[in-house]
């Protein structure tokens, strides 16, 4: 699927003229001023925010840090486009959060560039994230909200992972959060489903567990919360590339 990305502003030649280089590549969504781009994040799961600076009733500034500052959408990186040439501006985008700014008249492949460029970077760091069972769930991360919602999912897992049956109901439950909005906030952030989510951390823990070489495989598939060895082997296999044993061998040969 095409990321999706929100144009906003409140000049519909421009939205016409961007959703026209951009659609290419992506599925673009626009918005005439900030509280109707608010409502559209409410709504989709927008990926990227490409905003005017100088429009009515909420401007690009503010709208920036209205999303900067939500717990649902903070992540989203947001490139603010403005007239205001100055470096007082430049620093205010900054202030609020923005990712990038860029000054009118702008050149459309630059502007494909940096939409491209952060796109990339985030799903480069999720990638990374997915195969490296050792990093940290953090380094995914994109502000100290997402930080700490991270590492608190991660720890709430981790304390329920000798669990078969946990699944995203149990997990919204104890992460005090509704089924709807703890699915779309692991979405957006991740780009996984909680079901996914939760099967990596098992993986992962899997993973740090035979490492330490102080467990057999099969203790190992039942205190991550699998019923069958024969699953856990082929999961992880599928995640990482190599079995339990080839993982535990390699990494004893290293301690060596």
């Amino acid at each position: 699927m095409k990321p999706n990305i929100l144009v906003v502003d409140d000049n519909e030649d421009i939205l016409e003229f961007l959703s026209d280089e951009l659609n290419e590549k992506y599925q673009v969504t626009t918005a005439l001023n900030g509280n109707a781009a608010l409502a559209v994040m409410k709504e989709a799961a927008i990926q990227l925010v490409v905003s005017d600076v100088m429009m009515p009733e909420v401007d690009g500034f503010e709208l920036c840090k209205k999303i900067k500052s939500d717990f649902e959408h903070c992540h989203v990186p947001v490139i603010l486009l403005t007239a205001k040439n100055t470096l007082q501006s430049k620093i205010q985008g900054l202030e609020h959060g923005a990712d990038a700014y860029i000054e009118k008249p702008f050149d459309i492949e630059y502007l494909a560039v940096q939409i491209a460029t952060l796109i990339s970077n985030r799903n480069k760091v999720r990638e990374y994230f997915i195969q490296s069972p050792l990093v940290h769930i953090k380094s995914i991360a994109h502000s100290k909200s997402d930080e700490l919602f991270l590492e608190n999912l991660n720890q709430v897992i981790f304390d329920n992972l000798d669990e078969p049956e946990l699944d995203v109901d149990n997990l919204a439950k104890y992460m005090n959060m509704s089924r709807p909005t703890l699915f779309r906030k692991i979405k957006l952030v991740a780009d996984l489903t909680p079901h996914e989510l939760i099967n990596l951390t098992r993986l992962r823990k899997a993973a740090e567990l035979l490492a330490e070489g102080d467990y057999k495989i099969y203790e190992i598939s039942n205190m991550v919360g699998y019923n069958s060895q024969t699953i856990f082997g082929r999961n992880f296999f599928k995640q990482f590339g190599c079995t339990p044993t080839e993982y535990q061998k390699k990494n004893q040969a290293v301690k060596k």
